[in-house]
């Protein structure tokens, strides 16, 4: 039998289109996925509202988490997988071990509340950006402990392996304040320090200090204060030098922007009840993520912040 060559022509068309976008050329994470039918995800214990675990079944929940399920989508469909067929393992990491095991190859992506700076960018590559923070200071309501330069000689608290930490201890080496800068290992035994009065601010996140505040036994008692000491971008991150699998994860980042998603995730964590109290944090979008969403961008907060300065 004779084939028409417009006929052929069309077929072999309808052919390439159902074809994997990445069939022809999987290489490092996606082939991996694809061959072992898994995607290993990066998560936070106590990242509140982006990454973190509210209940006993030791699966994270939060803002970042569900655009990190947005890539497992758009992965498993790019892979040309069935809805469902990948199946998701998670991987608990700390401030500290977030890096090393995705440069290991441990954790494909992770996503949570790791600010993009250029210190970073050596180690491992950042998606487009999906939040942008104030680094500030958690303290009482009615202490006088409203800015930095208040602290001279105090005990002042940040998490262990944060920017935070980096930019505290620069701070008090160069302006001899004197503080005792003390380094929790996480954000929640940091809230503890503060909580319990071992130290008179808490430095972080501003949106992290909002979740931490919404969890207080008296919310309303702390304030989150002070002049921002840099502007941080946070993104998701996954081994340096695999473009194909960084293009992966940006396109279904960026997707799931333009397609207005991303406005429902925001607020079902920064102006709903979240879990486990049922606590509404009432952390309005900033112009600056508005603006991030329009125009999503990798570039480093080192550059971003140098950027607001200029």
């Amino acid at each position: 039998m004779r084939i028409v060559p417009h006929i052929l022509g069309a077929a072999i068309a309808a052919a390439l289109i159902s074809t994997p976008v990445f069939a022809a050329e999987l290489t490092g994470t996606l082939k991996k996925i694809k061959e072992s039918g898994t995607i290993t995800l990066g998560h936070r214990d106590a990242s509140i509202p982006f990454s973190y675990i509210a209940d006993g079944s030791g699966k994270p929940v939060g803002y970042s988490h569900d655009i990190q399920l947005a890539i497992v989508k758009a992965v498993e469909k790019d892979l040309g997988m069935k809805e469902g067929e990948l199946k998701v393992k998670y991987n608990l990491v700390t401030s500290q071990t977030r890096i090393p095991l995705v440069q290991n190859g441990t954790v494909d992506v992770e996503c949570g509340s790791t600010t993009n700076n250029v210190e970073r960018q050596q180690q491992v590559d950042f998606s487009v950006g999906i939040f942008e923070i104030g680094t500030r200071l958690l303290s009482k309501k009615d202490s006088t402990y409203k800015d930095f330069a208040d602290l001279k000689g105090k005990n002042v608290v940040t998490t262990a392996g944060t920017t935070s930490e980096r930019i505290l201890k620069s701070m008090n080496a160069d302006k001899q304040m004197g503080m005792n800068v003390i380094s929790a290992k996480d954000h929640g035994e940091s809230f503890q320090m503060l909580e319990s009065g071992r130290a008179v601010a808490f430095m972080m996140d501003d949106a992290l200090l909002a979740g931490e505040m919404a969890k207080a036994k008296k919310p309303t008692d702390w304030a989150v204060t002070g002049t921002p000491q840099s502007f941080e971008i946070y993104g998701c991150m996954v081994r340096k030098g695999d473009a194909p699998f960084k293009k992966a994860v940006d396109d279904a980042i960026v997707a799931t922007y333009k397609s207005g998603e991303i406005n429902n995730i925001y607020t079902k964590w920064f102006s709903s009840p979240i879990p486990p109290k049922g606590l509404n944090l009432m952390f309005p979008m900033s112009d600056e993520l508005k603006a991030l969403i329009a125009n999503p961008t990798d570039k480093a907060a080192d550059d971003k912040t140098a950027e607001k300065k200029s």
